[in-house]
């Protein structure tokens, strides 16, 4: 894995000059420590830090192919180099290096920008051609890998792995965008449809950039979507049968590597899977790591020892506790951008325990998304089923005046908070998921913010995207759209975002064979019964792997990486929660109220209600305003 970083201009080209793209690439050192390389030409520079896993030693970038006619930075691993290698050999093309790097520079100089759909991997690279003088940028499928992207004041576009970056580059001014601070406090992440900053973005996932020399930027273009407009027919043993096979590919390609291969472990169905493939492919012991935390309650790692003792990993295990928050400027400063969700920190430590022995390290990642693992899933499954009982003219007033006359009890266990439930009902279900996915609802976030905030705002409401999404989505009932969201939305904004800086941040290399697209394209297909099954959600996935795993793995209630948030910050953190309605930087933002921040950590520490999110989100952008030294 790596990092990639570059400097195009595009109406006017001018010379690059090569000593910013090498500070822009050594901003993000941790991501490539094996190795560095800066190449300019008249308009264009690309820069790169590797971190060696496959052909150690023969494939420095930037490379050129073997014509000397286009030049690559590449970050990320093509599972299928070796195939189309053969591929690109039978029709003419020579190879002076063993890796997947120039496998790349040879399908764009045969197939142009379809060589994307050829390729199954996790990238982004960046691609420049010096007859035709193009430059072509391209992300992964599910965006595994990320890319920023910054226009710039004299007209340049530059680009980097990480914002850190961007950063380096004296040009980037640092102004928040309060559409995204909107967003933030919505989901706990800035979505990749833009930045914590103006006039910073991210290359959306499955799409790429064709920039050509004299003409003016142009827009991003998709090149892949996941659909859920068809649905696959067969009987249960069948969809079985063929997913199993799926899944033995998708992990048996992602454990090729010429550097130490091992796993995370968390004792749950995904991680657990992947690593009852890895052992029945692997010769030796698989190595296998988890992370236990001090609040018993919320600790999984006697699952994870079930797991490995099962298949006779070489398991290792740490425990996360409060303490290990001293370490909270580090985890901002992976991600530059605010990001709150709290498992942040346990992932972080995983990696940091698996890079001791390892290079690289297979997840669990993507099945949630891909099969309805999560609950907020199979709860929206019902409430469509139930919404399609009643036309919206009776069910709007039932369900709407039921749930104003029902009262509110978070507190409670959630059979008994129909609030919520019942006004859902009474609505769109899209706008219902939004809503229920959401951190902060709208009114809560406008409770937050002072009025220069709620005016700059003009009315933007972070959910009204991810609605919009929703009703665009290539599906077929309201659970396909949940999941389009969460594969689309949620799962580069928030799930990927975080594994890819806690393990670059220790120089780790994640692998995600969950996040195969065929073993997407296929989970896509499965009609909703193999989906979700009463109260059940992975329904097929979970049967499949009854072969391998026993069941109080498989059908345990999903707790994942839950963090003791809550139970912290009435503790040994209560003091920074209260730090933050005296935070100089947020009350000199002008976008906060002062005084309902103080009682939003009153009212947590007292335990009368429980505002960890909100406390944590709003430390969390603190320190990361801070860290960007932004202005508003």
């Amino acid at each position: 894995m790596c990092g990639i970083a570059g400097i195009f201009h595009g109406p006017t080209p001018k010379p690059v000059d090569p000593v910013r793209v090498e500070r822009m690439c050594d901003a993000m050192v941790h991501r490539g420590p094996d190795g560095a390389g800066v190449w300019t030409d008249q308009g264009v520079g690309l820069g790169h830090r590797r971190l060696s896993i496959i052909d150690l030693e023969g494939s420095p970038q930037p490379m050129h192919s073997a014509d000397k006619r286009a030049v690559i930075v590449f970050n990320g691993e093509i599972y299928n180099y070796r195939q189309l290698r053969r591929e690109l050999e039978g029709e003419g093309a020579q190879f002076n290096t063993d890796g997947d790097t120039e496998v790349i520079l040879a399908a764009y100089q045969r197939w142009g920008a379809d060589c994307l759909k050829r390729l199954d991997g996790m990238f982004t690279f960046a691609l420049f051609d010096t007859q035709a003088r193009e430059l072509f940028i391209a992300r992964d499928r599910l965006g595994v890998k990320p890319l920023f992207l910054a226009e710039l004041s004299d007209g340049s576009l530059a680009f980097a792995s990480e914002m850190k970056g961007l950063l380096a580059h004296p040009l980037l001014k640092r102004r928040i965008d309060v559409a995204a601070v909107d967003d933030y406090l919505a989901w706990g992440y800035v979505p990749d449809t833009r930045s914590i900053l103006q006039g910073v973005r991210k290359l959306p996932a499955g799409h790429f950039l064709l920039l050509e020399q004299g003409k003016p930027l142009s827009q991003p273009k998709q090149w892949w979507d996941i659909s859920f407009a068809e649905r696959r027919k067969g009987s249960e043993a069948d969809l079985s049968a063929e997913l199993v096979n799926l899944l033995r590919e998708a992990v048996r390609s992602r454990m090729v590597a010429d550097v130490p291969l091992g796993a995370f472990l968390s004792g749950g169905v995904d991680s657990s899977s992947v690593v009852a493939l890895m052992a029945e492919t692997s010769q030796s012991p698989v190595q296998t790591c988890s992370i236990g935390f001090d609040v018993s309650e919320v600790d999984e790692t006697s699952y994870a020892k079930q797991v490995a003792e099962l298949f006779q990993t070489d398991h290792r295990e740490r425990i996360v506790g409060n303490d290990d928050f001293t370490a909270m400027d580090q985890l901002v400063g992976m991600f530059d951008e605010p990001f709150a969700d709290a498992s942040a920190l346990p992932t972080w430590r995983v990696c940091q325990l698996a890079r001791e022995n390892v290079t690289v390290a297979l997840s669990g990642d993507g099945a949630d998304e891909a099969f309805a693992g999560y609950r907020r899933q199979v709860f929206h499954a019902h409430e469509e089923r139930a919404r399609s009982l009643l036309p919206a003219s009776l069910r709007q007033p039932l369900f709407g005046t039921l749930g104003k006359l029902w009262p509110k009890a978070d507190w409670a266990p959630r059979p008994f908070r129909a609030k919520s439930t019942l006004l859902a009902l009474a609505g769109d279900g899209d706008a219902g998921y939004a809503r229920g996915l959401s951190v902060l609802t709208a009114d809560q976030r406008s409770a937050i913010y002072a009025d220069p905030a709620r005016k700059a705002l003009g009315g933007y409401k972070a959910e009204d995207e991810l609605i919009a999404l929703m009703r665009g989505a290539p599906a077929r009932s309201g659970l396909d759209r949940a999941q389009y969201a969460d594969l689309k939305f949620w799962l580069p904004g928030d799930i990927l975002t975080k594994v890819d800086r806690t393990s670059m941040a220790v120089s780790l290399e994640a692998r995600e064979p969950l996040l195969d697209h065929r073993l997407i394209e296929f989970a896509a297909t499965l009609p909703e019964k193999f989906r979700v099954k009463r109260s059940t959600g992975k329904y097929l996935l979970k049967k499949s792997m009854e072969r391998y795993l026993p069941q109080n793995i498989l059908y345990r209630q999903k707790q994942g990486f839950v963090t003791p948030i809550a139970q912290w910050l009435r503790g040994p953190l209560a003091s920074q929660a209260r730090g933050v309605a005296q935070s100089q930087m947020l009350i000199n933002s002008g976008l906060f109220d002062s005084s309902h921040l103080s009682n939003l950590a009153e009212m947590h520490i007292s335990g009368r209600s429980d505002n960890s999110r909100v406390l944590w989100q709003m430390m969390m952008l603190d320190k990361s305003l801070q860290r960007l030294e932004v202005t508003s």
